[in-house]
């Protein structure tokens, strides 16, 4: 289900956003800095500062959780079924591992949230559709413009 486009869209996202709703279907959109997949149907995200997150996740797991390439202007979207692995599960330390390795042990993890895949969907600026001639090039050269950047080397 997680094609290998997709695993470059997740290394190349700085943020994803994960939206949960509590019993109340009150939405609810938080942040993520350490995320990423595991395996090809399960995402792994840390939950280092987001109580809401996993309060709404314990009584309603249904989550939508989105990255983007801001230079492409492009992602995707993915919505699953999460649960929350605690430090107790016999799980915790292998995927606290795969979360560490690839970013950094400095934040304090309080449980990781595990989101099972049911379906993708992918996310484009509305340039690409609105204006056909838009390339991901030049999307890439407007972006850095907007954002005062410049390639490296």
């Amino acid at each position: 289900m997680i094609t290998e486009e997709i695993k470059d869209y997740i290394r190349r996202s700085v943020l994803c956003w994960l939206a949960t709703s509590n019993e109340n279907n009150e939405p609810n959109v938080s942040p993520k800095e350490m995320f990423t997949y595991y395996g090809d149907t399960t995402l792994l995200v840390a939950h280092i500062a987001s109580p809401n997150t996993v309060e709404n996740i314990k009584v309603n797991p249904n989550v939508c959780i989105s990255f983007i390439d801001v230079f492409v202007q492009k992602g995707y979207k993915i919505k699953g079924i999460a649960r929350i692995i605690e430090k107790t599960d016999s799980t915790y330390q292998e995927k606290l591992k795969v979360l560490t390795d690839l970013f950094s042990d400095r934040f304090p993890i309080r449980s990781i949230i595990e989101i099972e895949i049911k379906k993708i969907d992918t996310i484009a600026a509305p340039s690409y559709y609105l204006h056909p001639e838009t390339t991901e090039e030049s999307q890439v050269e407007s972006a850095m413009k907007t954002y005062q950047v410049k390639a490296i080397g």
